[in-house]
């Protein structure tokens, strides 16, 4: 569809002509200068305009107007739930004013929309067709701008509903789909505006409006509020649930912390104090162990959490996550409270009450061999089997630069007819997807299609003997791809492999042409026993050490067994880390652990283990002195909220299920944040701008 941007910011259609509508004018965008004019944001209206006296004192009078209003007698869901109760009984609603319709000079109709755009009942006014003494309740009515917030007063009459749908119906309106009430209507005799609609605004059924209106983004586009309202549910379920039925309080913790090194980059808050900052949290982490330390046996926040990151699809510079704590407990504990929470939510806010429990678990390395990811999506089948020992030694030779390299196999059932499969897979790798998988330093994939009327199946490449092998391994038949990719023969590192990229690449392509159906069900797994190290590299800030490694997750992470324990000081790398993140439908929910609870052994840690200077250290002198008190073993989880919503609702990007989010650049185009810091501001903060 041909968009065009009109001078509100807001994109139509081209073929739509986005003039001035009022009942004065319609003069093109160029014909009123003085109110209209183009602009990729919204464009500055009346009150950049300077006003004369009568202008201002007109400004003043329709406010105080607004000032005071009756109060409402009744909602529109209350109407449609009772409405026999109300009939002939005056009336006082809110709302918004939706279309009308003129039948004549002494009758109008029009929609009253509740506040929150839900429901729908229609107002009538009658007055005399004579324009002298037209009264002006009835006049108000046929001039106000669509979209008014107004009150309404009027009886409530009864009418004859539709034969069809009964004393309600649910409809689609512009502004989304409402319940219209239609067995009642309001009987016109008082109509207050609230404030005024700006007949510059163009409202349409095909307008889309820009990220830099968001506010009208939000009232027009009922999936936006529809997300909003499911994320304020959800939220309100879980608070309940972890009190009521784990005994969770609720604590906020500061967002003014102080820089420690946990891992991601932060945000800081410089102080009027020469060389003095605050940093905000990349989460409650320490907090909430002090918590434990002090007394508090079980906490949970609905927390804000700052991280200056690289942004994705599922990253925001700021984000919500449901922080818990449990003292005196271990991993288990958790898992087994966040699966009894999530079970919950499913059934009271999806209507999905057959979630079986407990979760099946992978373990890090089974979930990467398997899948080559860490947050495996396991609903797509297609699983990654390693086959080098079976393979000729010249064809190994082919696949990869590696000397002894493995080898890994995996198929997918695309299509029945093989020619059908040799199609979708040289439309792939002619795609732009297919790029990394082509450029991969391990090699490029060696791609089969298996054909029943070729020799050995389309496998000959194989020999006969491995061929036969894949064939039964497999399960093959006519039409499946085989895919084969070499790698290092090393440990795994990382959250995935480029086989298990190219995995969900070619399932995305394959329902993106219609080869495969999207899979539709929640499929949840724990992945635990993560390597509680991993080796720095230049992208990941770390914790600042000078071993060489730095903590997978973050440094208050207990290694899993005594005999981790052990590998401290000898085999780091080797450690596995008592952490466990909760994965669904290959997103990762979020992530928690068995925390160390002794101060020496914290010490130890990031000290021994990791390396970190004694001026580094002192940046956890808090939390260790908090440890040396007497803290009890305990343990906890994050799950990311925004995440948690976004997959609930089935949406691509967290953006989608956030009421203010940042853009991929981390700007708020609404408010237009960040702002470039003043000369007086930079002063008053003791700081300079280099270059």
């Amino acid at each position: 569809m041909l968009l065009r941007r009109c001078g509100t910011g807001a994109l139509h259609k081209a073929s739509r002509c986005c003039y001035h509508r009022s009942p004065v004018s319609a003069a093109p965008l160029a014909a009123r200068p003085a109110i209209w004019h183009k602009a990729q944001g919204p464009v500055q209206r009346y009150y950049s305009v300077e006003q004369s006296a009568k202008g201002r004192e007109d400004v003043l009078h329709a406010f105080k107007q607004s000032l005071s209003f009756p109060p409402a007698t009744c909602t529109l869901a209350q109407l449609a739930n009772d409405g026999s109760e109300w009939i002939d009984k005056q009336v006082t609603l809110y709302g918004y004013l939706g279309a009308r319709r003129i039948a004549n000079k002494g009758l109008a109709f029009a929609e009253l929309r509740d506040m929150s755009l839900r429901s729908v009942v229609q107002v009538v006014s009658t007055s005399t067709k004579d324009a002298d003494s037209i009264s002006l309740p009835h006049r108000l009515l046929q001039d106000l701008a669509q979209h008014t917030p107004i009150v309404v007063q009027g009886t409530v009459k009864g009418r004859q509903a539709p034969k069809a749908g009964g004393a309600t119906k649910d409809v689609d309106q512009l502004s989304g789909k409402s319940t219209i009430i239609t067995n009642l209507e309001i009987k016109l005799e008082n109509i207050v505006p609230l404030n005024t609609f700006p007949q510059d605004l163009i409202v349409m059924e095909d307008t889309v409006f820009g990220p830099e209106q968001r506010h009208l983004q939000i009232k027009h586009d009922k999936r936006i509020r529809d997300a909003l309202h499911f994320r304020s549910k959800a939220a309100r379920l879980i608070r309940d649930h972890l009190a009521d039925e784990h005994g969770f309080e609720e604590f906020e913790t500061p967002l003014l912390f102080k820089s420690t090194p946990e891992g991601a980059r932060e945000f800081l808050v410089p102080t009027r104090s020469a060389g003095l900052a605050y940093a905000l949290p990349q989460s409650p982490q320490q907090y909430k162990q002090i918590l434990m330390a002090s007394g508090i046996p079980r906490y949970m926040q609905i927390a804000r959490c700052f991280r200056d990151e690289d942004l994705r699809a599922d990253r925001q510079p700021e984000f919500t996550q449901v922080d818990l704590e449990m003292a005196f407990a271990t991993g288990e504990d958790v898992m087994r409270v966040v699966e009894n929470t999530v079970r919950a939510l499913w059934d009271k806010v999806l209507d999905i009450d057959d979630l079986p429990l407990p979760f099946p678990r992978l373990t890090y390395d089974e979930a990467m061999s398997r899948y080559g990811s860490d947050k495996p999506d396991i609903r797509l089948g297609s699983e990654i089997t390693r086959i080098d020992y079976m393979l000729p030694v010249d064809l190994i030779s082919k696949i990869g630069p590696h000397s002894n390299p493995m080898v890994d196999v995996m198929k997918l059932s695309i299509a029945e007819d093989p020619n059908a499969t040799r199609k979708f897979v040289s439309s792939f790798m002619d795609s732009p997807e297919a790029l990394p998988f082509i450029q991969n330093p391990d090699g490029q994939p060696g791609v089969f299609v298996v054909d029943s009327r070729k020799p050995l199946q389309g496998l000959q490449v194989f020999g006969f003997e491995a061929a036969e092998q894949v064939e039964e391994m497999l399960g093959l038949e006519d039409g499946d791809l085989v895919v084969l990719q070499a790698r290092n023969n090393a440990p795994f590192a990382g959250g995935s492999t480029p086989m298990g990229n190219l995995r969900l690449a070619l399932h995305k392509a394959a329902v993106k042409h219609g080869m495969m159906a999207a899979p539709a069900d929640f499929a949840f797994t724990w992945i635990t026993d993560f390597p509680l190290f991993s080796p720095t590299n230049d992208s990941d800030p770390g914790q600042g050490g000078s071993a060489g490694i730095s903590s997978t997750h973050h440094p208050f992470t207990a290694p899993k067994l005594s005999e981790d324990v052990d590998l401290l000081m000898t085999d780091p790398l080797k450690v596995k880390a008592d952490h466990y993140d909760l994965v669904l439908n290959g997103v990762e929910l979020g992530g928690g652990s068995r925390r160390i609870h002794n101060a020496e052994m914290q010490t130890l840690v990031l000290r021994d283990v990791l390396g970190m200077s004694d001026s580094r250290l002192k940046d956890f002198d808090h939390l260790i002195e908090v440890l040396r008190s007497g803290c009890p073993p305990h343990a906890g989880m994050a799950l990311g909220f925004d995440r948690l919503v976004a997959v609930m609702l089935g949406r691509e990007s967290v953006r989608d299920v956030i009421a203010f989010p940042k853009s991929g650049r981390g700007e708020d185009l609404l408010v237009k944040s960040p702002t470039r810091m003043t000369e007086e501001q930079l002063k008053t903060y003791h700081l300079r701008m280099e270059n």
